[in-house]
């Protein structure tokens, strides 16, 4: 069973374009959540925020006609992938590698307007790139081509879990010898005027049109998520991989852990065993105790019934302690980032163990009393963390959780 390390980290998000952008913006406590109901098509709508990667200009890096042939999560997915092999200082053609990316939507965007232009002017108008533009493991392959990767690649499809799935599978390839290292994360571009108007439709999305309030993880407020968007890849390596190269590792991933609430397809049962069986799940994996974690980086979506039940979960895992644990949401700052999310929070983790904080929930201001843990309100927290657990959930009842240790 071989050690693996995380040794790149590229990232696409609302906070700006790479590590640095990422890590500045964690720890000024910056909301990265802009109103866009004054935009054409979103008027009307009952969620008046999102959190878009307002910079991010794919031109920057990649030629204009490979700009055409992606689409917006392609894009932001083969940006996040060269920035870190760029960080790694990996060079992906030597072979071996695997590709693994999760997404919960795709290129939505692809298909709307190709459906419109098949009604308003006929089938010769759609594109003949439609389905490799649109088809879930098109992140994927698009990072396959780019950086002439041939070993394993693939898309996961677990809803918001995807890109944390996307990490333990990579983890597992690795660790038990089948590849040597894997670009593996996540990737989400769904900001679209459908998009919000369905979520709204469920309930799920924040109605406050306050963007400095509107995502607020675990308070007594909050009521739904934001949507974001972006992508996150990390550079996994296992460590002979690493050492024959000269690599510097930024953290080990030791544990992950997974499992299905087959309770219903959007809601989590109140006991949040799911939730509690992949966190659990993960630590037996690492072969670590619940006492080793010094931080959670939750889920922590913002709507009431998901950060309940994660707080109840995380209790039964660390039964009195858990009042002694950090636990914090990045989604307070991003919003959520769907598919993209768990790759993206994993970046939080790694700026907690080389910044030496804890990454806030920065929105936090009343307490619920059915979320009455420490949850790092305001600003970043100096502490040194040695072991973190991430969790995500998606839609469908799908958990997955990653413990990652300081190295």
């Amino acid at each position: 069973m071989r050690r693996v390390f995380i040794s790149g980290f590229g990232v696409v998000s609302p906070l700006g374009v790479g590590r640095d952008a990422f890590f500045a913006g964690l720890r000024e406590g910056r909301v990265a959540i802009r109103r866009v109901d004054g935009e054409p098509g979103f008027a009307g709508l009952g969620a008046k925020v999102a959190a878009p990667c307002a910079g991010f200009d794919p031109g920057a890096f990649l030629p204009p006609r490979r700009v055409k042939r992606l689409g917006r999560a392609s894009q932001m997915a083969v940006v996040a992938a060269k920035l870190a092999v760029e960080e790694a200082g990996l060079d992906p053609k030597k072979g071996g590698g695997a590709v693994i990316v999760g997404t919960g939507i795709g290129a939505l965007e692809v298909l709307l307007e190709n459906h419109a232009s098949f009604l308003e002017r006929g089938p010769e108008r759609v594109s003949p790139f439609l389905i490799p533009l649109m088809m879930p493991n098109a992140p994927a392959a698009e990072i396959s081509i780019e950086l002439g990767i041939k070993g394993p690649s693939f898309g996961v499809a677990t809803a918001c879990a995807a890109s944390t799935h996307a990490i333990g599978l990579a983890f597992h390839l690795i660790r038990q010898g089948h590849v040597p290292w894997a670009l593996a994360g996540g990737t989400e571009a769904v900001i679209l005027p459908i998009v919000l108007a369905a979520f709204d439709r469920m309930g799920a999305l924040s109605r406050n049109s306050d963007p400095e309030r509107a995502s607020r993880p675990f308070d007594r407020e909050r009521d739904g998520f934001v949507l974001g968007e972006g992508a996150a890849i990390l550079v996994l390596e296992s460590e002979e991989n690493l050492r024959s190269r000269g690599g510097e590792p930024l953290a080990e991933i030791v544990g992950f852990g997974q499992s299905s609430d087959a309770f219903h397809i959007t809601a989590p049962p109140e006991d949040g065993e799911g939730a509690y069986q992949a966190m659990a799940a993960a630590l037996r994996d690492a072969g670590l105790p619940p006492d080793s974690v010094d931080y959670v980086n939750a889920h922590g979506t913002s709507t009431p019934l998901n950060d309940r039940v994660e707080t109840a979960a995380i209790k039964r895992l660390f039964g009195p302690r858990a009042y002694e644990v950090p636990v914090s949401s990045t989604k307070s700052q991003i919003g959520h980032l769907l598919g993209a999310a768990g790759a993206a929070e994993v970046g939080a983790i790694l700026f907690a163990f080389l910044e030496g904080l804890i990454p806030a929930t920065v929105t936090w201001e009343n307490r619920d009393p059915e979320c009455d843990l420490d949850y790092v309100p305001g600003s970043p927290r100096p502490a040194k963390v040695r072991v973190a657990l991430k969790n995500s959930f998606g839609f469908g009842g799908q958990n997955a959780a990653l413990v990652v240790r300081t190295v």
